[in-house]
């Protein structure tokens, strides 16, 4: 007869209690996994919709410049003023597509009299002087139209830099060493300008839409603890296949099975030589000694 009230033993609930912890803590980590996939397509959505949608004019967003939404990150704009290129600065430690490099800042003075940075574009190091670019392109002298995309100000880092240099675009670092204020919640990325300079440092590639591997981690995390207790399951149902095996031998023989092998003997059905196959009768003598083994002969 078929049973499992072996399950109902301590031994058994605490294996149940191990399976139902591993796979409680799969489902975290494929929860975790979801949450990190969720976040990066949304941020696909927002790069999707925003790096190449309508161009807007500053007066629409300038409030972005003093605290950026971040909803509105990438958001391509407008700008007419006039580079205050005596200001720039570049930025130190700017690696692209895996080369060591910089970034140009300037200061653009618009026609109302705001002050926005723009980051024109990307220099590989120099080679004649260490520690800075061999050449600055320069953007066109008078009034300009740029059309830059949203980018959130950057986070102070403890850590110097040489006169004319910045260690990062942390805006307020940068206006402290200007005479006039600048909006240092957002910078603007440059996308183009008109009138447009002789050259131009590298311009920036478009960010990566990537969801990476995370949805198919969530599902191998998931898988995992499904697998727990579909390997709780084949042990229970090895563990009473081996009950009834023992049940059997032991009416079979009219001797319990303990008798009949002795605990522990290399004839006991669950430790068969491997010329026996399960289910199979001792021979006589084999019986004989395996009762004289369990009486201790």
């Amino acid at each position: 007869m078929k049973t499992y009230k072996f399950l109902f033993s301590s031994r058994w609930v605490g294996y149940f209690a191990l399976a139902l912890v591993f796979a409680l803590a799969c489902v975290a980590l494929g929860n975790w996994q979801m949450n990190r996939r969720n976040a990066v397509v949304e941020n696909i959505t927002k790069i999707q919709n925003n790096y190449s949608g309508a161009i807007v004019d500053y007066d629409a967003v300038a409030g972005n410049f003093e605290a950026l939404d971040p909803a509105r990150e990438w958001t391509q704009v407008r700008l007419k003023g006039t580079y205050q290129t005596a200001d720039q600065r570049v930025v130190r430690n700017r690696p692209l597509n895996g080369a060591p490099g910089y970034e140009v800042l300037v200061p653009l003075t618009l026609e109302n009299g705001d002050t926005v940075i723009i980051d024109r574009g990307w220099l590989p190091i120099g080679y004649t002087q260490p520690g800075h670019p061999d050449v600055v392109p320069q953007p066109e002298s008078g009034v300009v139209t740029v059309v830059a995309r949203l980018k959130p100000a950057e986070p102070k880092l403890d850590r110097s830099a040489p006169a004319g240099q910045l260690a990062s675009i942390e805006l307020n670092d940068y206006a402290a060493q200007l005479s006039y204020p600048i909006k240092t919640g957002a910078y603007g990325q440059l996308a183009t300008e008109t009138p447009a300079a002789a050259s131009n440092p590298v311009a920036f590639p478009a960010p990566s839409i990537d969801e990476g591997s995370h949805l198919s981690y969530a599902l191998q995390w998931i898988a995992f603890g499904v697998l727990a207790f579909v390997g709780f399951g084949y042990a229970a149902r090895m563990q009473r296949r081996n009950d009834e095996f023992d049940a059997l031998e032991a009416e079979e023989s009219g001797v319990p099975v303990e008798e009949l092998y002795g605990r522990g003997s290399a004839f006991h059905p669950r430790q068969l030589p491997k010329n026996k196959k399960p289910g199979s009768r001792p021979t006589a003598e084999e019986a004989e000694d395996a009762l004289l083994d369990s009486q201790g002969f």
